[in-house]
């Protein structure tokens, strides 16, 4: 039985144990350390039950525990060669192979021939500062984190983010010149489209 696909948590927590065995807890100080929120939702729960399952499924095991004075007792994980091999073919999978993800808002631009040309504009112009706003957050989380010392290795996903936002961004802006001058003309689809002639 095939097993299934590493998810971006076990992705996440496999990275952090081919460095060095740990504890869950240091796992997770170091995923708000990268900023790991910025790829997926990372919370203490989550965490540990991606950490447990990856245990059930012999990715990982538990090598030894700890005591911190009076803190309950943490156990220690390191990876497995089988865990090895599944994230080194899941990574190099997804940086490979190219996957159709089908994001909303694509949907949403092929089907806005359904709303009037200013509710369009509307919309897009309110996306386009929630977009900048984010742009700005991850050029501070970049300024941050090499601020801190933390090696660009670890992030080197942030200039792909940066540069896919921006392209959003830049795209936005010249979608709302157009439809604001007529170089983009916009008849709201209350007809069928002429161009598709009915079967007999």
């Amino acid at each position: 039985m095939p097993t299934k696909p590493l998810a971006p948590l076990g992705i996440a927590v496999l990275g952090f144990l081919v460095e060095r065995p740990m504890h869950p807890y240091e796992m997770y100080q170091l995923a708000i350390t990268r900023d790991e929120s910025r790829l997926m939702a990372v919370n203490a729960g989550s965490l540990y039950r991606a950490v447990y399952a990856l245990d059930a499924a012999g990715h990982i095991r538990a090598v030894s525990s700890d005591r911190d004075g009076a803190r309950p007792e943490r156990t220690i994980f390191e990876i497995t060669e089988l865990g090895r091999r599944e994230l080194s073919d899941r990574i190099r999978d997804l940086l490979a192979v190219p996957q159709r993800e089908y994001p909303k808002f694509p949907v949403a631009v092929a089907e806005a021939h359904a709303l009037p040309k200013r509710e369009i504009v509307a919309a897009l112009e309110q996306r386009l500062a929630a977009q900048r706003d984010d742009l700005s957050t991850i050029v501070a989380r970049a300024r941050d984190l090499t601020d801190r010392g933390v090696p660009q290795l670890y992030w080197i996903d942030v200039s792909l983010l940066r540069s896919s936002l921006s392209a959003e961004i830049e795209w936005i802006e010249r979608t709302i010149h157009d439809l604001t001058s007529g170089a983009l003309p916009w008849q709201h689809a209350t007809a069928p489209d002429p161009h598709i002639s009915e079967q007999k």
